[in-house]
């Protein structure tokens, strides 16, 4: 009886209430934009208003940074500064549902892809943008690339911590495959799309697969086995076309505070190399 009760729980109850939890809202107060920044508003294709701030390129790059799940652009402003820093134009956005943007939550980055469409025309009608690259953490990072073959104008893409948002991404790994090992996942991902409406979208490889022009910097916390076998599945996909850092000890997407100079560094070498220094 108790152990029957245990694995209702363990296999149905957790993982349906995390499925409630990814539609659960987000926004927050984000504060005021980081020097040089100004508040901007989108509108995504369906309609929905996303926040977001931005700063005008010294070099003729701008970036698109996306937080993680539950989180806003206040969470990405350590990054956005580094970018300023470094005269890269930054437009950053709160996802749906998160910070100040209007819509529904999911935590899964479902909707993604219309946001980072928003993005792409905010900086495309900008004389000042001749570029665009990408930067993600976590929820963001899966977000651009899901979104790289819809929007092939996004040059480069600075994945930290992708991993998988769906039960076909989840299988792409042969140790998931299974069914012990991604039976609460199903749950999970099924509870949200039958209290969203919402569909999984175009899986991560897929979409970077048909993304042939677009250059990617996958990034992995070493402390994070199955964020390190997600993105050695990517990089080994993608060839030439991918790098890949596994930062030393890191947790997920902890690489920028662990590492902060090495994380410059390299995300700096590849933005410029792809967006700026071209010949």
């Amino acid at each position: 009886m108790i152990l029957g009760l245990l694995l209702v729980l363990v296999y149905l109850v957790y993982p349906a209430a995390a499925g409630v939890i990814a539609l659960l809202p987000g926004r927050a107060n984000v504060g005021s934009p980081p020097p040089g920044f100004a508040e901007i508003t989108l509108t995504a294709n369906d309609g929905v208003p996303l926040q977001g701030w931005y700063r005008a390129p010294e070099n003729g790059a701008a970036i698109i940074l996306l937080h993680g799940a539950g989180g806003s652009r206040a969470t990405m402003r350590g990054y956005a500064e580094m970018l300023a820093r470094h005269g890269f134009g930054v437009l950053a956005v709160d996802l749906r549902g998160h910070g100040q943007s209007q819509g529904a939550t999911n935590r899964l980055g479902w909707q993604g892809t219309l946001d980072v469409g928003a993005a792409v025309q905010f900086l495309q009608s900008r004389a000042d943008v001749q570029r665009i690259g990408g930067l993600g953490s976590s929820m963001g990072g899966e977000v651009l690339l899901g979104a790289a073959s819809a929007y092939p104008q996004i040059a480069a893409i600075v994945a930290d911590g992708a991993t998988a948002r769906s039960i076909e991404e989840m299988l792409a790994l042969e140790t998931n495959r299974p069914l012990v090992r991604n039976f609460t996942a199903r749950v999970m991902m099924t509870t949200v799309q039958l209290l969203s409406g919402q569909q999984p979208p175009k899986p991560l490889l897929d979409s970077m697969i048909e993304a042939d022009a677009t250059q990617f910097l996958l990034i992995a916390g070493g402390a994070n086995a199955r964020e390190v076998a997600y993105n050695q599945l990517f990089q080994a996909t993608l060839g030439d076309r991918a790098a890949l850092w596994i930062a030393p000890d890191a947790a997920h997407t902890a690489a920028f505070v662990r590492h902060p100079e090495e994380h410059e560094r390299r995300v700096l070498d590849f933005l410029q190399a792809q967006l700026v220094n071209l010949r």
